[in-house]
């Protein structure tokens, strides 16, 4: 089987990593790893045995998909040069800065057939994935998501895009129904954007989802909890298991539960994998540039109501409504 050639654009901290997995598959030839920072490219591509590129332009006629790893302004610009010349690409979230940048993506994979995968990784951690044999219909949903401790990384961004935006995605992608309004505060606290946010967004369905992200925190915690009709699932992402309370009802009605733990696994090597098996056989990835799109959409929703809420007195905080936004697709569930 001929190897897809693949390259990393973009070898800072995760981009590294990204290079280090495609360096130990099989199927997959690492031809390079472009960096502006040259001293950071060379250390790189020594460590994966790659070509060393200061320009992501150089690549083009060597590669047959890539990672996009670089700071969220520049996914477009390079993510749209790379899907010009027919490859397929992976880009890290947020997506873009902007639904119309995201719009411009999704037209240049689709029109030309390529590849455009959004790197929610949360979406390959095993619990995440074995949420859709047990979720039925959410009626409220409730999630956590901290980091600790601070730091600087990500901060090209605020807390909805830099965290949030992962438990935006797993529940747009868990309840089937359209998004009714939103209501969303936060606060700047260590950095110029906001560093702590909870928005509440509310379903024409009837469910709600409670969603709290904060980079300040004295612990880490990434959990989810679902509650739907005889059943209450709280999933702990860090520990990678599943809490299942569920009402069964025989003669008697009465209350079971269990515990699912998943085996140590590594979200990232599946992630790529999948990105690469997409590129192989042309299906479409699991989390598309449609799925990014929509994540974006919803975060930037709650960001421009955090704004406005830290602009007027709190009785004038309302709830926003989807259409205000442009807000027309519809959520799907698994």
């Amino acid at each position: 089987m001929k190897k897809i050639r693949v390259s990393v654009i973009g070898v800072g901290y995760l981009g590294r990593f990204h290079a280090e997995k495609y360096a130990k598959m099989d199927n997959v030839d690492l031809v390079g790893v472009v960096d502006i920072n040259q001293k950071r490219a060379h250390l790189v591509s020594k460590s994966v045995a790659a070509q060393a590129y200061f320009d992501y332009r150089d690549l083009f006629g060597k590669t047959d998909a890539t990672s996009i790893v670089v700071p969220t302004p520049l996914h477009c610009e390079i993510a749209t040069a790379c899907l010009s010349q027919g490859i397929d690409c992976l880009i890290e979230k947020p997506m873009t800065t902007t639904l119309d940048e995201a719009d411009r993506l999704i037209y240049e994979a689709e029109s030309r057939g390529l590849i455009l995968q959004i790197g929610h990784l949360e979406r390959f951690n095993p619990a995440i994935m074995a949420l859709k044999d047990l979720v039925g219909i959410p009626m409220f949903i409730e999630s956590h998501r901290l980091r600790s401790p601070f730091h600087e990384r990500g901060t090209d961004v605020d807390v909805v895009l830099d965290l949030m935006i992962h438990d935006i995605d797993i529940i747009l992608s868990i309840v089937p129904s359209n998004l009714k309004g939103i209501q969303a505060v936060g606060v700047p606290v260590l950095s110029p954007s906001i560093d702590i946010a909870n928005a509440r967004l509310h379903f024409e369905n009837g469910c709600v989802a409670n969603i709290t992200a904060s980079r300040i925190s004295g612990k880490q915690m990434r959990k989810i909890r679902i509650f739907q009709e005889d059943a209450y699932l709280s999933v702990d992402c860090a520990q990678r298991n599943i809490s299942v309370v569920r009402r069964v009802k025989d003669k008697v009605s009465k209350v079971i539960s269990n515990e699912l733990k998943f085996a140590e696994s590594d979200p990232l090597e599946e992630e790529l994998a999948t990105f690469i098996r997409s590129a192989r056989e042309r299906t479409p990835p699991i989390v598309s540039g449609r799925d990014g799109r929509r994540a974006l959409q919803v975060a930037l929703m709650i960001t421009d109501e955090i704004t406005k809420a830290l602009d007027q007195p709190k009785n004038k905080i309302r709830s926003r409504q989807p259409q205000e936004y442009g807000l027309k697709h519809q959520t799907q569930g698994f």
